[in-house]
This record gives C-alpha cells, structure tokens and sequence, in this order.
C-alpha cells in the first residue's frame, strides 16, 4: 500500500503540476463561465428573448427595439396580394411594390433588396434571392400568405363568412400535460451530451495512460521502477491517478458551467435547459457509472500500453480497444431514441457498455432501483477483473522489448505462467 500510495502521489504531481493541465483547465471553466454571464451585460434580448434589466430592475431599451427593417419587393401579376397581411405574416420587413419582375430582380442582385416575389397567378409565384441561407423560411411563410389570399378570394366569391369558417376550423384545443415520470424528449440532448463527455474522458485518459507506460518502456526507466515496487502499485496508481485527475478537471469545468447556468438560468429564460438543467440522480449515476467505466478502460488501455515497446506502436495495440469503445458510443447514442427497449437494457448490464447505457436509462426511462444496483455492482466486480487482468498482462509485458506482443500471444504466456 504504501509504495502505491507513493506511485499515486507521484502520478498526480505530474498531473497537477503540468502546466498545459492546469491551464486548460482553468481556461475551458472560466469561457464557459463567461459565456453564460453574459446575458447580465450585454443586450441578448434577441436571441434570449428575456430583456436586460438594470440595477432598479425596469427593463432597458435596448439597441434594436425596433430593429432595422429588411426590404422585400413583390410584383402582384394576378391582384391577389394584401401588403397589409403580409406586413402581419413577415414582421420586421418593409414591403415595397416593384416596376415589374426585372426590375425585382435587379435589385435582389444587387443586394438592394433581401428577396423578392413575383406572383403569376391565384397560386403561383416566383422567389428570388441572391443567397439562400439554410435558415431561409420565406417560402413556408409565403405559401401560408397565397393560401389566405386564395382562401379570402374564394370565399368573397361565393358570398361566404371566412372568419366564421376559419373559427370552425381553428378551433383552440387546451391540454394539460402530467409527465408521471420521465420526459425523454427534455432529457435526450443533456444525455446526449454527458454520452459524448464520458467517451471522450475514456479515449484521452486512457490514451494518456497508455503513452505513459510505453515511455516509461521505451526509455528503460521501468527496469529502475520495477525493481524498487511491484508492476501492481504502479498500474494501480497511474490509472487512480488519471480517474482523479479526470473527475477534477471534469468536475471543475462541468461544475462550474451548470453552476454559472443556475446562476443566470432567467436571464436566459430557461432556452438551455435541455442541455444544463441537469436533476441530482442523473447527475449522481453519471458520477458513478461514469467512472467505473473509465477505471473498466483504464486499466485495459495500461496493459495494452505495456505490450508495446515505442510509442508509435501504442495505435496498433489499443487499436481492439478502440474498436469497442466507439462501438458502444455509437450504439448508446442510436439507443437514446429507445432507451426502454430490449437492446438498451442488456447493454445497461455489461460492464463495456453500462457507463452510459444505464444512466441514460436513468435519465430518459424507466428503471428501478434493483437494476441501478445490480448493474453497478457487475461494473465494480468487472472493474477489479480487468485491474487483476492488466496487472498481469503488464507485469509480463514490461520488460519484453522488440516487436509489439499480440494480446493472443500474452494471454497464453500468462497462462504458462499461471
């Protein structure tokens, strides 16, 4: 115990006194933390949707009350438009009448208008834009304002109460929702998120893990390390080394994100809920699924680490490894849209993939306690398997030197040796 607790205090010193760590760190928390303050000093009312108060508490003007109109130019060929109607439909635009359709698009080319709309008939028209975003809804809008016109022209034709036929149609519906327990559709894209974070915690602390080791490999400082504590405490620590440095840097960038979320949630009038408002149990099952599926890999990607002997060898052995983990990253995400399936509920249970799986479930299913329970325990007992397994295999492949050792040709030497 005492020369693993040596080799942790080593570990972490590295970890805690690299300044890159530190660092970015500090960087990611403090713009996250920027980022989300910033409805409290700058005027994002038009994004946001919430006016800036000031001190008093009375809300501020604000640079863009009215807003700087956009020009759309219309040349109505059939006499079915209402400039009045269309005003209501397009808010924030000035609608003007051109010449005639060249004249229209003259203009539109020559970026003098935003758009234009040449109507041919009761229900054709022409638009013209110079570049069409991807956000461009102008069409949609349209077709709706050519249907009323068609609608009121009918109806006028045929001596009809339009207002009394649109209130049938239109009739409001109230319902009251009562979620009894979980809504998937607000929880799937904070789910979504923390899948993407555990994954990406995985790969990077265990590919730092792997690197560690074959350096230590490569530059024969393992003969001096093995010699003074045994390949257990030294497995061990570097990969409880890496969890705490993981959970720390996570923990202080995540933390201080939802923290700062709270914080101004108003300001932002709640439009980022469904990625930061986060509740306490899928906080929790993140916390602890999340981490026994970080130690699961970690230990794995230190063995894997040590049957190598340089660095640009470390692809090629983790590589396996790899494969299963985008595997169940991929397969958990397409899961998300049926977390009550079949499927979803073996893999909450196997140990390769319950770190997301099952607090997914948490968050967008049903599952009960038992389940939370039994899962968490396969996770622990398969955590302590593959520590024994990576501790043997790294033990056997520390020093051996030369060609990279198939992990095939490990498990039989270490059953020879058992």
């Amino acid at each position: 115990m005492k020369r693993f607790a040596i080799v942790l205090k080593y570990e972490l010193k590295e970890y805690f006194t690299n300044k890159v760590f530190m660092g970015l760190t500090v960087v990611l928390a403090v713009l996250g933390v920027a980022a989300l303050f910033l409805p409290r000093f700058v005027d994002m009312s038009g994004f946001t949707g919430v006016q800036v108060t000031d001190g008093s508490g009375e809300e501020t003007e604000g640079d863009g009350g009215e807003g700087e109109e956009s020009l759309y130019l219309y040349v109505d060929q059939a006499g079915v438009l209402q400039e009045e109607a269309l005003g209501g439909m397009f808010p924030g635009v000035l609608w003007q009448e051109a010449e005639d359709a060249d004249a229209l698009r003259a203009a539109v080319e020559a970026q003098e208008a935003e758009a234009g709309f040449v109507v041919t008939g009761a229900t054709q028209y022409e638009y013209y834009v110079y570049n069409k975003a991807m956000t461009d809804r102008n069409t949609d809008v349209f077709d709706q304002a050519m249907k009323l016109f068609y609608r009121m022209s009918y109806s006028q034709e045929k001596g009809w109460d339009l207002g009394e036929i649109t209130a049938m149609y239109d009739v409001p519906i109230t319902v009251t929702e009562q979620i009894l327990n979980k809504d998937s559709g607000s929880n799937y894209w904070y789910c979504y998120v923390l899948v993407i974070i555990v994954f990406m915690l995985i790969v990077y602390y265990g590919q730092m893990i792997a690197v560690s080791v074959t350096n230590e490999k490569s530059n024969r400082a393992i003969e001096v390390l093995v010699t003074s504590t045994s390949p257990n405490s030294l497995l061990f620590g570097k990969v409880i080394a890496g969890a705490i440095g993981g959970v720390f840097q996570m923990g202080v960038i995540l933390g201080a994100v939802l923290l700062s979320y709270q914080i101004n949630r108003e300001q932002w009038g709640g439009m980022l809920d469904m990625f930061l408002h986060i509740p306490g149990d899928v906080l929790l099952a993140f916390a602890f699924f999340g981490l026994g599926g970080y130690l699961f890999y970690a230990f794995l990607y230190g063995a894997m680490g040590a049957l190598v002997s340089k660095t640009e060898d470390i692809s090629k052995s983790v590589s396996g490894l790899m494969v299963v983990v985008m595997g169940v990253y991929f397969f958990s995400l397409f899961q998300l849209m049926n977390v009550d399936g079949t499927v979803i509920k073996v893999l909450s249970f196997l140990p390769i993939s319950s770190y997301s799986t099952m607090f997914a479930r948490v968050a967008m299913g049903s599952v009960a306690a038992w389940e939370i329970v039994v899962s968490f325990l396969i996770l622990v007992l398969s955590i302590i398997g593959t520590g024994v397994l990576g501790a043997k295999l790294y033990r056997m492949g520390t020093l051996r030197y030369g060609n990279p050792i198939k992990i095939g040709t490990a498990l039989k030497d270490m059953r020879k040796n058992d």
